[in-house]
């Protein structure tokens, strides 16, 4: 059996007309309907493509809204609206494949249905799905077929009905409607709204004289607040306080409704509604939830000062704890949208302190976008606290349980709470000992404590440190320093050694003469590490700061470390260094580097030196790892504007290098040079090349300029046909509309050249029809009324 489950993301109404958007799924895979409706007739018709299929729908209304429709979109349409000559269009386009549908009959009440080929209807259903339609079936009919209607009995309809949380059909059975009314509390509180709602409806049918009508109305206007269909909130919401108005549910009824109309917009019947709960029931705890409601309003409409003064105001005066922490957490919101971390902390740590299980029941994402944000802006203890209240408050099931655990962890090691840290690494450890985080959070915990395996080494720096601690200043402090640097640089912790200059140079130099040469020692090692672990920073920091020179193994990595961190004095002075080795495969690298350094730096006259040197040698070789000289010493010239030496450099890099994508933009370049010169030939020599480039990597970024400029080449040159077939290339390419208007009127001209004049005639038409206001179309106009 297909199992659906179906989430409505929206329905509105606008003047008569309905649609509602909604997304689905049929064996795993995602679907989504739209429908259409209007009380008069309209029309709906699909728009093909070149390959019939279905680019867009367009649907006429004879009436105008009284108010402009916003963009929409899902995963699988676009929904534009535009008005022309009073005429209203909806123009639905797809992310996939969709399909038109017309619902001329309803099942529930009609006996007998037939194959309906219409173009109006009252009601229009389309479905967008990846590949393969789902549910329904589309059939091909013969014009000759006779079209029998099907008729059945209204009592075999194949209606379900309700369906309870597994699945199965919900009877209600006419036995009171006392069990019915606590099954809707039940679905309600385990937040199943679309149950809820389903149930309330068949309840209110079968019993509409029951004793729980008010308590019926008022949990459907609940759970339309829930699932935010605000229009039907302010319907239901006057209902019930137009024959319930002494009810003790009044006070939550009027915060809702008037939060609805604020979400609509109608801020006047807001602000009513809002009046009436502040003036009528003071007292009432949803006085207070009306309050956070008006200041979200307040802030959709920018006034984010005046709502943190009425979150302010909540928190300061209620002492319901689910509403002082929803207004905690909006002031919060409220504070990190105005870039102030620290106060949002401080009412994320309230909560944290009163109702921690608050983040849980709350939209768990947005517990995680305020515990991200603030881990952004530092404020870890509150971060940590997030993610542990949700951790300790979700199933183990949820996907961002392991995540939560390792947040807690890693940011609370960054604070001054190394205790609880550990406890919680050790804990993500314990449970999730082979998870995706495991190898950071292992890292974490060691940078708790002394990073080394030796467990002497490990005891002596420990007590070293407790001895640097309790006699500092003293003799036997000072020598714990002194031997704890000796051990460190024993145990190749450079780093931590370096780390302590400062200390080291505050002894006494007579007593420990060779404290300079520790730390040099510490330098050097921590230098080289960081040249092994391509820690860049550091080894140009400490390569300036302490004047370190390796020894010659190192030359590699110091001088990618500089070129990597634009440090070309240093790296100019790597390649200097090693230029005139009497190793041939030696100097060939050097060369290569001393080449790119320049070229950086922009002494050009160095980089065609050097290249036709480093060429000379590698010139038999035409795989050398070197061989991207070429491609540097025709940069070098292109940059030099030099177009004779281009066009050698070039032809010398294409025998190199075939045609290579990553050279298309050389070409375009020369391609160029041939337009500048008058050189129609090198503009076909390299335009089909990188033509033919693209082609073969379906990549086509320089398009449509090199197509423009070839046939341009190709016409001057009188080779007609040759400029038909590249001009006619850009038919299968995406063109914006001016792009598409000038082809199609080059088309047009090439054709008419051919004495092809039908087919020129409707090329001009359609560079016309691409873009009716352009320079092109008019060309292709004067060029229609010549013929």
């Amino acid at each position: 059996m297909l199992k659906i489950v179906l989430l409505a993301l929206f329905a509105f109404n606008v003047f008569a007309l309905e649609i509602s958007l909604q997304g689905a799924k049929e064996n795993h895979q995602p679907y989504s309907t739209f429908h259409i409706r209007d009380s008069e007739k309209f029309l709906c018709q699909e728009v093909l493509d070149d390959f019939e299929a279905v680019s867009k729908i367009v649907c006429a209304f004879s009436k105008s809204p009284s108010q402009k429709i916003q963009k929409l979109q899902n995963s699988f349409f676009e929904i534009d609206t535009e008005t022309k000559k009073e005429t209203f269009f909806l123009v639905i386009k797809p992310f996939h494949k969709m399909k038109l549908f017309p619902m001329v009959f309803d099942l529930k009440k009609e006996e007998t249905i037939f194959s309906a080929d219409i173009k109006l209807s009252n009601h229009w259903m389309i479905v967008g799905y990846p590949d393969e339609m789902p549910l329904l079936q589309k059939h091909e009919y013969s014009e000759a077929a006779i079209n029998f209607p099907f008729t059945y009995p209204e009592d075999m309809l194949p209606y379900v009905g309700s369906l309870d949380m597994k699945g199965n059909p919900v009877h209600i059975k006419k036995v009171g409607d006392v069990t019915e009314y606590l099954k809707i509390k039940k679905l309600y509180e385990e937040k199943n709204y679309e149950f809820t709602l389903e149930l309330i409806n068949d309840i209110m049918r079968e019993y509409p004289n029951s004793l729980f009508r008010a308590e019926l109305l008022f949990y459907k206007i609940r759970v339309f607040s829930k699932l935010q269909e605000n229009e039907k909130v302010v319907e239901a919401a006057k209902e019930f306080l137009r024959e319930y108005s002494s009810d003790e549910n009044v006070a939550e009824v009027l915060s809702l409704i008037a939060r609805a109309y604020s979400k609509l917009g109608m801020s006047s019947d807001a602000d009513y509604f809002f009046d009436r709960l502040f003036n009528e029931h003071a007292d009432s705890p949803y006085s207070y939830w009306g309050y956070i409601y008006l200041a979200e309003s307040l802030e959709n409409d920018g006034s984010s000062t005046r709502a943190r003064t009425l979150y302010e105001k909540v928190l300061s005066q209620s002492d319901d704890i689910d509403v002082a922490a929803e207004a905690a957490f909006k002031l919060a919101q409220n504070h990190m949208a105005n870039s102030n971390a620290k106060g949002a902390a401080a009412q994320i740590e309230k909560i944290i302190k009163a109702k921690p299980e608050y983040f849980a029941q709350t939209n768990i994402y947005k517990s995680m976008d305020m515990m991200y944000d603030l881990a952004d802006n530092a404020e870890l203890v509150q971060a940590a606290g997030i993610a542990k209240a949700l951790f300790e408050n979700i199933e183990p099931t949820e996907d961002v349980y392991e995540e939560l655990s390792r947040n807690i962890g890693i940011w609370l090691s960054k604070t001054d709470k190394k205790q609880e840290a550990l406890s919680a690494l050790n804990k993500y450890l314990e449970r999730f000992g082979g998870g995706m985080y495991a190898e950071e959070v292992q890292i974490a915990k060691d940078s708790l404590f002394f990073d080394v395996s030796d467990e002497n080494a490990s005891v002596k720096l420990e007590t070293y440190d407790k001895l640097m601690d309790e006699y500092q200043d003293d003799s036997i402090g000072n020598k714990a320093i002194y031997e704890k640097a000796k051990l460190l640089i024993a145990e190749e912790m450079f780093a931590e050694a370096l780390g302590m200059e400062r200390e080291l140079l505050n002894l006494n130099q007579q007593e420990y003469p060779d404290v300079q040469e520790i730390i040099t020692q510490a330098a050097i090692g921590t230098m080289k590490r960081a040249l092994e672990l391509k820690e860049c920073n550091s080894v140009l920091l400490i390569s300036s700061q302490y004047k370190i020179e390796l020894s010659d193994e190192w030359d590699d990595g110091v001088y990618e470390c500089a070129m990597k961190g634009a440090d070309f004095e240093l790296a100019k002075k790597m390649a200097d260094k090693n230029l005139k080795s009497k190793d041939i495969e030696h100097r060939k690298k050097w060369l290569s580097r001393y080449i790119k350094v320049d070229f950086a730096t922009g002494n050009y006259s160095n980089v065609i030196e050097a290249s036709k040197e480093l060429i000379a040698l590698i010139k038999d070789d035409k795989e050398s790892q070197y061989k991207d000289v070429y491609r540097t010493l025709f940069d070098t010239y292109h940059r030099l504007e030099d177009q004779q030496k281009m066009i050698e450099s070039i032809v010398a890099l294409t025998k190199v290098y075939r045609d290579d994508y990553r050279d298309i933009e050389r070409y375009v370049a020369v391609m160029a040079v041939g337009s500048d010169i008058k050189d129609n030939n090198l503009v076909i020599e390299y335009g089909e090349k990188i033509m033919a480039i693209q082609k073969s990597s379906d990549s086509y970024a320089q398009s449509p300029f090199v197509e423009f400029a070839l046939y341009g080449a190709y016409i001057e040159k009188e080779d007609y046909n040759r400029a038909l077939e590249v001009i006619s290339s850009l038919d299968a390419l995406e063109l914006d509309a001016t792009q598409r208007a000038r082809q199609k009127y080059l088309l047009g001209s090439v054709l008419e050249k051919l004495w092809r004049d039908d087919e020129s005639q409707k090329a001009y038409q359609e560079a016309i029809d691409a873009a009716p206001e352009s320079a092109w179309a008019e060309l292709a106009k004067s060029a229609k009324a010549i013929r």
